[in-house]
Order: C-alpha cells, then sequence, then structure tokens
C-alpha cells in the first residue's frame, strides 16, 4: 500500500504569507507580535515605518521577504498558541535552534540558511515536540 504524502499544517499560513498585500500582512502581523517586533525583524528602527507600510507606503524588498517569512512562521504558531506565547517563542532561547533566539536569526541572518531551522522548530513546538 503506497503512503500518502499529507501537507505540511502550515501550508496556508505560507500560502497567505505569499497572497497577500503587504499592508495587510504587516498589518496582522504587528496585531499579533506587536508593532515594535515588526520593526525589529524588518530591520527598521521605529514602528513609524510600520505604520507607514500598513497604510500601503512600499517597503523595503529585503524587509518584505523577512516579514513575508515571519508572518509564515507567526501564522503556523497561532494556530495552535496565543499571541503572547508566539510573542514568547520568537523572543525565547530555543534549544531546537541551538540555543539561539528565533527573531533575531530572522533580522540577522541570511534567510535563505535560516528559514528552514526555525520553520522546522515552530512546526516542532506547533506539535507538541
Amino acid at each position: 500500500m503506497a503512503s500518502l504524502s499529507l501537507p505540511k499544517p502550515d501550508l496556508a499560513a505560507h500560502r497567505e504569507s505569499l497572497m497577500l498585500p503587504m499592508p495587510e500582512l504587516v498589518h496582522v502581523l504587528a496585531s499579533i507580535i506587536g508593532k515594535k517586533l515588526t520593526a525589529f525583524v524588518a530591520g527598521v528602527k521605529d514602528t513609524r515605518a510600520i505604520d507607514r507600510w500598513i497604510e500601503g507606503k512600499k517597503s523595503y524588498s529585503e524587509a518584505e521577504q523577512r516579514l513575508r517569512f515571519t508572518y509564515h512562521v507567526v501564522m503556523t504558531l497561532t494556530a495552535h498558541d496565543s499571541p503572547a506565547v508566539v510573542q514568547a517563542w520568537l523572543m525565547g532561547v530555543n534549544p531546537e535552534l541551538g540555543d539561539r533566539v528565533p527573531i533575531r536569526l530572522l533580522k540577522e541572518n541570511d534567510l535563505d540558511q535560516v528559514a528552514p531551522l526555525v520553520l522546522s522548530a515552530a512546526r516542532a513546538f506547533s506539535a507538541g515536540g
């Protein structure tokens, strides 16, 4: 009997992260993790940039990539936990990530390298692992 490959539980989050218009995506992200963490991961110094992006101003290309991926992670976690838990997960030392902090990895490193690690850690956390 052939085994069926089940879709990853965060497939909807991935799809939304790609399809949502940036103003809506930034608004949702800021409402869940707060404007300060949203600004931090985007690499901007203050939250006024977040407000401008929510209003429809163009975001920076690299910031947009980081925010879209962070949205994917946040929505994966939000499916099982409260915004407070999601914020704590993002800011806490994570054993799945070699005792590194997820939000720092997302802000300070090449997304191509850290995205699979952070997403895997988020999936493990959501699964109770």
